[in-house]
């Protein structure tokens, strides 16, 4: 992987930047910025933040920031999240002049898709030299490739605010999409998890051959506490897919990967034998065999190995 991400949630601590209609844009870009952050390190790709929390970060230590993360290479990508004001309506991508509209493009589609209106990608310089980049985020950025999102208006009079408060974490996803399509990076739509009833981060980790800790920081969880129907990112590890092709049986499956029948059914929840070409079957672990036993007194269950 050559690209490297980093993400600017834009204002921060005494600088709240915009608000209104309930919005406050401090608070709403670090969100969207953190959903940008567990998406990309769940695709393994490498990625800054250059807050996580409501601090206050003035524009020299913010660039500096920016430059430290993974030095100034036109490989590294940064995205500045942004809420615009004003009464207009739509997003925007505004990008550096060293740079092309290509990536603002990409991400443009991919908002467009969650509903939110796309007003234009554009490039901004300054009145008194117009060889130079008017915002700082990218006339102090180096080689970067730089761009500001500014993902719709909080007090626009169309459908912005109500979009802004409930689809932020997919115009997260749209950026990100955007982003992997320009550095020709598959985005993996499969790895989110619905919790279901009865799931527990130790039952999840063993059906995606992760590890317990690893969801915990794709996620940003605190605690081993989930709830039935929340969305889990699960991070790419050494988990092995069969892409089913004709002529491909759960027989087959099972002989070539040395499981059982069973064992690929329950791990995949199939409720029959019946495949369909390119349907994509999840191998369990062939390495070890699992029991579970639960330990009444604590309400816990532990792994033991039978080698």
């Amino acid at each position: 992987m050559n690209y490297k991400i980093v993400i600017d949630p834009g204002h921060g601590g005494s600088d709240p930047g915009a608000s209104g209609n309930g919005i406050i844009e401090k608070n709403l870009t670090l969100e969207i910025s953190k959903e940008m952050y567990k998406l990309f390190k769940s695709l393994g790709i490498p990625v800054y933040m250059t807050r996580f929390d409501d601090t206050t970060i003035n524009p020299k230590d913010r660039t500096k920031k920016v430059l430290d993360a993974f030095g100034n290479d036109p490989n590294v990508i940064v995205i500045s999240n942004h809420i615009n004001a004003g009464g207009g309506t739509g997003a925007e991508v505004i990008y550096a002049l060293r740079n092309n509209a290509t990536l603002p493009n990409l991400i443009a589609e991919e908002i467009k898709k969650t509903g939110m209106g796309y007003r234009k990608s554009f490039q901004r310089t300054l009145p008194k030299d117009p060889s130079k980049d008017y915002y700082y985020m990218h006339r102090n950025t180096g080689k970067t490739q730089s761009i500001i999102v500014e993902y719709g208006f909080l007090d626009s009079p169309g459908k912005d605010p109500y979009i802004l408060k409930t689809k932020y974490k997919e115009l997260a996803h749209a950026t990100v999409k955007g982003v992997c399509k320009y550095i020709n990076y598959s985005y993996q739509n499969d790895n989110v998890y619905i919790v279901k009833k009865g799931d527990s981060l130790w039952s999840i980790s063993k059906m995606f051959n992760t590890t317990i800790d690893a969801i915990k920081q794709a996620n940003n969880l605190t605690s081993n506490m989930i709830n039935a129907n929340q969305r889990l990112i699960i991070p790419k590890g050494n988990q092995i897919v069969h892409t089913v092709v004709h002529g491909d049986s759960l027989w087959s499956i099972s002989v070539k990967y040395n499981v059982s029948i069973n064992e690929l059914k329950s791990y995949n929840n199939l409720t029959s034998n019946v495949l369909y070409s390119g349907q994509k079957i999840k191998i369990p672990n062939n390495n070890r065999r699992y029991n579970m036993y639960n330990k009444s007194e604590e309400n816990v269950k532990k792994l033991v190995y039978k080698k």
